[in-house]
């Protein structure tokens, strides 16, 4: 009962974006676009940047857009599932509150019943779940090498000869300046290039881009 309850709860938070987090981050120059190429370094000092890249995918007006409509579309699915979740519970505590009440064969039928619904319910919910995950998969992937190559083009325009990704788990990055941090710039550049409006305030949260790190490892 826990797994099935977690994974219709899990579909109904609508989380598209913690959901978001998860998959790649930066593509790989090659993989970003087939037309793009590296530029090469200038002569002269290094010049680093960080960016939060996870999150500048998803702050886009286009990502927030396309996650959105994503999370309408699996609406109905979460309600569906909460409808059978909530009828398991019901049924679930009559028996226990009916069950000295009745015969044997009886609590044996709706101790059947319950547990085939209770099958069901994990089954629908994780494929629920495996559907929105491949689609925000490929959603992320499309939009992921767009930002990438605006990215690419913002680094070359303003002489950055290195540009670290700090969403990263396992980054290397222990301290950086706020200066550095071009995760907005990148986000603002991209929507300027998409022309994809903003989506309304209530269209839901944005996670901000993480802070600079300088306090060490914890």
């Amino acid at each position: 009962m826990k797994l099935s309850l977690a994974i219709a709860t899990t579909l109904a938070s609508g989380l598209i974006l913690n959901a978001a987090a998860q998959v790649p981050a930066a593509p790989a120059p090659a993989e970003a676009s087939a037309s793009a190429s590296v530029p090469a370094a200038p002569a002269g000092p290094v010049k680093i940047a960080v960016v939060a890249f996870q999150v500048a995918v998803a702050k886009t007006n286009e990502g927030q857009r396309n996650f959105a409509d994503l999370q309408k579309k699996y609406d109905p699915k979460r309600q569906q599932l909460k409808t059978l979740n909530d009828e398991v519970e019901s049924l679930t505590k009559q028996l226990q509150t009916q069950g000295d009440k009745l015969s044997d064969a009886e609590k044996a039928s709706r101790a059947k019943t319950i547990d085939d619904k209770k099958k069901q319910l994990q089954r629908q919910a994780e494929d629920a779940q495996n559907d929105m995950q491949q689609e925000m998969q490929e959603l992320y992937n499309g939009l992921a090498s767009k930002v990438y190559d605006v990215l690419a083009s913002y680094a070359q325009q303003h002489g950055y000869t290195l540009v670290l990704d700090v969403a990263q788990q396992q980054t290397p990055v222990l301290y950086a300046s706020t200066g550095t941090d071009i995760t907005n710039p990148i986000v603002e550049a991209y929507n300027k290039k998409s022309g994809v409006p903003a989506p309304p305030p209530q269209s839901g949260a944005v996670p901000n881009a993480p802070a600079p790190k300088g306090s060490g490892p914890q």
